[in-house]
């Protein structure tokens, strides 16, 4: 495409050399991916700043770059006020618009993420329908996965994407939307036609300043579907009204709102919810009809997920008998109460659960099911929101009959500091600090005995643990197999 076409997305800028005749093929944000007649865009992150890699990036073989002041460049600079801002708006261009030619989910809130995507990925594929997803876990097209780095990625790598959805044929993308993707505008561009509010609990308050700009991220997903309505392409947004936010995301948006909930009277409901140990079984009622449904997925967190996916899909149009079907057929999201060696006399269960609310959800479910006593191992983040560490300890003892405190991803933090601060204050004979996640997770298995339940939380699908600046490979699941082998050859 020509570069002249691509900046015919951008309003204002100065160039410092002529922009005609110049033809590019892909563009790029990492100086290390580019390649001849790229264009390099140079965007300050968080500890690199791309302006400082213009040279590498015109030695690799760029023929423009767009940044945002004057830099040493023997190729045109495109200067611009802010580059994340035009990034967005360039993508867009290059790759001519995908989603407004590709129906779009977005899910955000502080917990339900994954595992509403997932659900209407099954209920999507179930009704026939290709789909793209892109999470926490993994980015999928089709049945095809690929690996990502943030829960929602920045705004060339989703377009990039959404283009490729698109070519492969794939006919609604679903996406997890972070409120640090929202805040720092990598959704910018994307043409949401559905979003979902799971809940809002305290987390990334390393981020935001407080719970009210927490929730004002949030609630950009939805001010972004828009202010103008059509009758051929309406947009929902789809808000759990058991959620105290609930009034300031309706609010925030001007488009047709559907809401679920379990408590309080809502157009998508849970009704005669019966949860036991191996499956949940509620009345579902809506706009449209009403169904019963059964699933393996266990807990009334995940009778809200349902709920959840269950309005975005009757907002697309998908029969009850299809959402029913889905449920039934799926059996769980990797990491989300993802149950190991079920063979054994005691349980093991691991969890994503690393906010205070679901770690609470996680445990009050196990103890309504628990018919002995229940273990918890359980860390905290580092370089995260730290206020919420005594939460999470707090929680840990108040469900669980014995806490194992112990290292989550300490990153480059001191993992000492980090369990002092979940600690103090607490009475140290109600627990056991160990830093050390894998002895800790023995320990905890050593202990477990007959129809005891241990919980193994704040990792969940992960299979790596970064202390320092290293990702070293770790994966809770694969540590407590080893550990109940060793157990049982004892």
């Amino acid at each position: 495409m020509e570069l002249k076409k691509i900046l015919s997305a951008l309003s204002f800028y100065k160039a410092t050399a002529t922009v005609e005749n110049i033809n590019i093929n892909n563009i790029e944000v990492d100086s290390r991916h580019v390649k001849a007649d790229n264009l390099f865009v140079c965007i300050k992150g968080f500890t690199v700043d791309g302006h400082d890699f213009v040279q590498m990036a015109i030695d690799n073989g760029a023929v423009a770059i767009i940044a945002e002041k004057e830099v040493a460049s023997s190729v045109p600079t495109i200067i611009v006020p802010d580059t994340s801002r035009a990034i967005a708006m360039i993508a867009a261009a290059f790759y001519d618009f995908p989603t407004k030619k590709l129906p779009l989910i977005g899910v955000t809130g502080t917990n339900g993420k994954t595992t509403v995507t997932y659900l209407l990925e099954s209920i999507f594929n179930q009704y026939n329908k290709k789909t793209g997803v892109i999470g926490t876990i993994q980015m999928k097209i089709g049945q095809q996965a690929y690996p990502v780095s943030n829960t929602t990625p920045d705004a060339l790598f989703l377009q990039k994407t959404f283009q490729q959805m698109l070519d492969e044929g794939v006919s609604t993308g679903i996406m997890e939307v972070s409120s640090h993707a929202l805040d720092l505008g990598r959704v910018y561009g994307c043409d949401f036609d559905i979003a979902v509010f799971t809940n809002l609990s305290q987390d990334h308050l390393d981020y935001h300043k407080d719970m009210a700009d927490y929730v004002r991220a949030k609630s950009l997903l939805f001010a972004q579907l828009g202010n103008t309505y059509t009758t051929d392409k309406k947009k929902y947004a789809i808000i759990n009204i058991d959620d105290p936010e609930h009034d300031l995301l309706k609010r925030s948006t001007a488009q047709h709102v559907l809401t679920y909930g379990c408590e309080n009277q809502a157009q998508v409901m849970a009704e005669n919810i019966e949860l036991d140990a191996s499956s949940t079984n509620f009345l579902l009622t809506t706009p449209v009809g009403s169904i019963k449904i059964t699933s393996k997925l266990i807990g009334k967190f995940n009778v809200y997920n349902m709920l959840a996916a269950s309005a975005a899909a009757i907002a697309s149009k998908i029969p009850l008998t299809v959402i029913k079907e889905a449920f039934e057929n799926i059996a769980g999201v990797s990491g989300r109460f993802e149950p190991v060696a079920i063979e054994e006399p005691f349980a093991t269960i691991v969890d994503y659960a690393h906010t205070p609310d679901s770690l609470d959800n996680i445990l009050q479910t196990i103890k309504g099911f628990a018919k002995k006593k229940v273990y918890v191992v359980v860390g905290c983040g580092g370089d995260r929101d730290k206020t919420k560490r005594p939460l999470m300890s707090e929680i840990a003892l108040k469900y669980a009959d014995h806490a194992i405190f112990t290292s989550d991803n300490p990153r480059t933090e001191d993992p000492q500091a980090i369990l002092d601060d979940m600690i103090n204050g607490l009475n140290k004979d109600e627990f056991d600090v160990i830093i050390d996640r894998k002895e800790a997770i023995f320990h905890a298995i050593e202990l477990a005995k007959k129809d005891d339940i241990i919980l193994i939380a704040g990792k969940g699908h992960e299979t790596y643990q970064q202390i320092g600046q290293i990702k070293y490979e770790f994966d809770d699941r694969k540590i407590a197999l080893e550990a109940i082998k060793v157990k049982e050859n004892r």
